[in-house]
């Protein structure tokens, strides 16, 4: 339910510059179990401990959602609450090389944490973005409204939030709560080519760089 990938192929997973994480799940959305989440939170811990990974990429099977947020059955039985949503978006925020989110369709829920953890969002066209938690009685993740507001501002934030409104993908490139919209065939190679820069220069060099870019949440 969780594909990870290591480009080039040629090279071991450890010595690989580019890794693609999948959600696998698409007739059901996407939608992520403890199980799935406990594995995308590994991975990104196996991530921090590779020097030589320079870009992580993470998307979603199918071509109509990233990712519904929990498992419906899994959500009633306490999923919704866990503390894996806050490690999971911690341990990608920690990342020292740079984080993609390809965001080929949906995103909604409790997923919003892991794409606002990424340094760089792309959509296709026909997504949508909704963040339901006051209509299903939940808070969001902690550190999701410091994210949100940094990236589309207070109002928006509580639109997203409070309201329960519902986001296009021009709106939220209007807003920038994503950085760049790319057809559907061609959201990898996109996504590819925006980590082109990190995995050609020196690993050491591109660490430095993104921590010296304050991330907002502060």
């Amino acid at each position: 339910m969780i594909r990870l990938e290591s480009f080039p192929e040629s090279l071991p997973q450890s010595q690989a510059p580019l890794w693609r994480v999948t959600l696998d799940r698409p007739d059901k959305a996407n939608a992520l179990t403890e199980d799935m989440l406990a594995t995308l939170v590994s991975i990104a811990k196996q991530a921090q401990a590779h020097p030589n990974l320079r870009a992580l990429v993470i998307t979603g099977a199918g071509e109509k959602v990233f990712c519904a947020g929990a498992d419906l059955d899994a959500a009633r039985a306490g999923l919704a609450t866990s503390p894996l949503w806050e490690a999971l978006s911690g341990a990608i925020a920690a990342l020292p090389c740079l984080t993609i989110a390809a965001l080929n369709g949906t995103l909604a829920g409790g997923a919003m944490g892991m794409a606002l953890a990424c340094d760089l969002r792309l959509s296709v066209d026909r997504a949508s973005f909704f963040y339901p938690v006051a209509k299903l009685g939940f808070l969001p993740q902690p550190s999701d409204p410091k994210r949100l507001t940094a990236l589309i501002g207070p109002a928006r934030t509580k639109l997203l939030l409070l309201s329960g409104a519902k986001f296009n993908a021009k709106e939220a490139l209007s807003f920038g709560l994503i950085d760049k919209i790319v057809p559907q065939e061609a959201l990898w190679q996109e996504a590819q080519h925006m980590a082109e820069a990190a995995i050609s220069g020196k690993a050491e060099v591109l660490r430095a760089v993104k921590a010296m870019i304050p991330d907002g949440t502060a």
